[in-house]
């Protein structure tokens, strides 16, 4: 069934999130946190210190209210999470607490072969004080060729040369087992008869862990792992990592706040976040 062009602008339900520090924790060994003593401030209760991409959690579940919006009848299997972006908000950030996303479908554009969606969700605190603010791009695809705007062109191109850092985060092989515990449960990360019927050969890792993945190789290339110098971030999901891979986050400081990054999986040499960049406060 067509999309409604008419969809933009449309507010789902807000989604309301309460924390402790235990899933705050959680969300840090989900992404690879805990390795070494440069991350004790995000995997234990001493001086707790939320990792920047944390912000993606609070809002996810907003994504699930797309499929009450009139005009919004799609196929869950057909959709692919096609980019991320997120902007911090407050510092420092909480650690525990309660919280609401409020989600606004802002565009609709059609790629042809697909359709996509961009939802915007501002995170806000008990006293309405904004923390987060998030857009998920969706892919639909089968979901393309209404004749609306193709939309933006991807930008956050590296430059022509070798990188200016490189940081190797090696998974586990149970990351996605981890990263899951944070609140997305889709069993293509999980149940091998569910990734084989979506074409791979065992589970794959959630693209947002890859995310935090990277988002943590920036922090520690160039924040000396201070989350308050993190402000903002934007992935392209490009391809898939497998758990246990080696995702490689390559960097290129290309102005005093704007680091590009690109991302690969190490054992396949296959890019898996492209057009990406991260804004820092110089």
């Amino acid at each position: 069934m067509p999309i409604d062009p008419a969809i933009v602008g449309a507010e789902p339900k807000p989604v309301a999130f309460k924390f402790e520090e235990r899933d705050t924790i959680l969300y840090a060994l989900g992404v690879g946190a805990g390795a070494d003593a440069a991350d004790l401030k995000f995997t234990t209760e001493s001086n707790l210190t939320a990792l920047p991409t944390f912000g993606v959690i609070p809002p996810f579940k907003a994504l699930m209210g797309l499929l009450e919006v009139p005009g919004l009848d799609i196929n869950l299997v057909m959709l692919l999470h096609g980019e991320q972006y997120l902007e911090i908000k407050k510092d420092p950030l909480p650690v525990k607490g309660s919280l609401i996303s409020k989600p606004k479908i802002a565009a609709l554009y059609d790629k042809g072969k697909g359709a996509l969606v961009e939802l915007d969700v501002e995170t806000v605190d008990e006293d309405d004080e904004p923390v987060f603010f998030n857009k998920f791009s969706l892919f639909i695809r089968g979901e393309g060729g209404f004749g609306g705007e193709r939309g933006p062109e991807p930008g956050n191109e590296p430059p022509a040369r070798e990188p200016d850092k490189v940081v190797e985060i090696k998974t586990l092989p149970q990351q996605a087992l981890i990263y899951r515990l944070s609140g997305d449960l889709n069993p293509l990360h999980s149940d091998p008869a569910i990734a084989t019927m979506a074409g791979y050969d065992r589970p794959i890792l959630h693209g947002l862990c890859t995310f935090g993945v990277a988002g943590k190789a920036v922090l520690q290339a160039y924040c000396d792992n201070d989350p308050t110098l993190f402000r903002a971030m934007k992935v392209r999901f490009s391809r898939h990592v497998f758990p246990g891979e080696t995702i490689v986050t390559e960097m290129w400081q290309t102005a005093p706040d704007t680091v590009i990054i690109r991302c690969k999986a190490a054992e396949r040499d296959e890019y898996c976040l492209t057009n990406s960049a991260v804004w820092i406060n110089a």
